[in-house]
């Protein structure tokens, strides 16, 4: 790999994914029946995947790994129960359980995904794509932001495997719209880009602060390439973590 060559890693789902279409598919098969319990389906949405997330995450680092689509599927009926549904095996199936399944996999690009990637792209920016999800599910979300062929890569090791740990400073650079992980890849050396797209509030007393921050991805990547432009970073600012 070329080491005079800019690369940026993006996190895909919540980053150049929105989990928007997810949420209106939950209000469409079940919204009548969650009314009745004032449960927003954004709302159970929401809690379904953090959810699934937190068990995936401790059973992975328990030494247990089990694929995200399976702890998907066995949590949402305990997710339900904790939204205050007193029976939710009355207020969804399997297969309602299935079909939602099988619409997170129709997730679509964030509003100016493309336009972030493509800024990118056209400054002369090797992008990369970073996930922990199934690969041939996130690499259908990639094909509707209008990236070709990516790169996937696991999280441990990520420099090592892009080939990149001798790359001159200020020239690699991660970006997402979890405050979490770009503050794990401040601390693992790469500068850092965050956009509050998702979550709005960056919580830098808890998160530390990022090199550039932005509300939109195309935003963002106009302030990559005036940071980079403009002055040399030290890799990994992580004020405050």
């Amino acid at each position: 790999m070329n080491p005079a060559k800019k690369h940026i890693v993006f996190d895909v789902v919540g980053t150049l994914v929105s989990y928007d279409y997810f949420f209106t598919a939950i209000d469409a098969r079940l919204g009548p029946a969650l009314s009745t319990h004032n449960l927003p389906a954004k709302l159970l949405g929401f809690a379904w995947l953090e959810s699934a997330e937190r068990e995936y995450t401790y059973l992975s680092l328990s030494g247990k790994y089990v694929a995200f689509r399976d702890v998907f599927k066995a949590v949402f009926f305990r997710v339900l129960h904790s939204a205050g549904v007193s029976e939710p095996r009355r207020v969804a199936t399997e297969g309602d359980v299935a079909f939602l399944m099988g619409e997170y996999r129709r997730c679509e690009a964030r509003d100016g995904a493309k336009e972030c990637v493509d800024r990118l792209v056209g400054e002369g920016w090797t992008v990369w794509a970073f996930t922990s999800g199934e690969r041939e599910r996130v690499k259908g979300y990639l094909r509707r932001v209008g990236v070709g062929k990516p790169e996937l890569r696991v999280y441990e090791g990520l420099k090592g495997r892009m080939g990149v740990e001798a790359e001159g400073v200020g020239k690699l650079w991660y970006a997402a719209a979890h405050a979490w992980d770009v503050s794990a890849a401040g601390r693992a050396g790469f500068n850092t880009a965050y956009c509050t797209v998702l979550e709005r509030e960056a919580l830098p007393e808890i998160f530390g602060r990022t090199d550039v921050m932005a509300d939109t991805l195309p935003e963002l990547a106009d302030r990559v390439v005036a940071n980079t432009t403009s002055r040399s970073l030290p890799a990994g600012r992580t004020d405050g973590c």
